[in-house]
């Protein structure tokens, strides 16, 4: 059956500085399990979306009980993909992540949802859902109720990493006259891509996954 999470949250910042925040949110110290992120795709369509792809590599410890029954080689890293849309017109951003290997061993996929508050403008929404599944006969209870407390932990800390973000950028409003329009930073964004980072992910995504993953974008 696996394991499904859902969960909202008010996030008292405009949707703005909430996209701001999201890019700039690593490194921070609750989030140290999260190692490396890079781009592997990016652009701006014709209606001022930005598609985006990336790789991110995390730490991927097991539990005590685990260790003596997995191999003592298994990856301890985890490749996630994720793939986002932000919509500045509608002042939303989704992303959707997954992970590329220890599949066999289990899948967490998640889905955000960043949205401008209706009510309160000020507020930005963030909706989470999340699908933890394992294949590990006999042991898929366990492992599923190990990975939902894990989730639950790294989500903990990513929203912490969230707001430290913001209180940096804090100084940086809607009046502010240093703000610069969020299209000019979605546009910005896509020029920052780099070269290298791009040939990474695309050979680390490769070798962890043989078969083609899910499309989101």
């Amino acid at each position: 059956m696996g394991k499904y999470f859902v969960n909202e949250v008010d996030i008292k910042s405009t949707w703005d500085q909430v996209f701001s925040a999201f890019w700039q949110r690593y490194p921070n110290p609750f989030s140290t399990h999260v190692l490396t992120e890079d781009v592997v795709f990016r652009e701006v369509t014709t209606d001022h979306r930005l598609l985006t792809r990336r790789l991110l590599t995390k730490t991927n410890r097991l539990p005590r009980w685990a260790e003596r029954i997995f191999p003592a080689n298994l990856a301890r890293s985890v490749y996630i993909l994720e793939d986002s849309i932000v919509d500045p017109q509608n002042k939303s951003m989704t992303t959707f992540t997954w992970n590329l290997n220890h599949t066999r061993l289990m899948t967490v996929e998640e889905r955000c949802v960043f949205q401008e508050s209706q009510d309160r403008p000020a507020w930005t929404r963030l909706s989470r859902e999340a699908w933890i599944v394992s294949g590990v006969y006999g042991f898929s209870r366990p492992i599923q109720e190990f990975g939902l407390a894990r989730f639950k932990s790294n989500q903990t800390k990513a929203l912490r990493g969230l707001e430290l973000a913001l209180s940096n950028i804090s100084g940086v409003g809607a009046g502010d006259s240093s703000a610069r329009p969020l299209r000019g930073t979605v546009k910005e964004a896509s020029e920052k891509a780099k070269e290298a980072a791009l040939e990474k992910a695309k050979t680390l995504a490769s070798a962890a996954s043989p078969q083609k993953p899910q499309q989101f974008v």
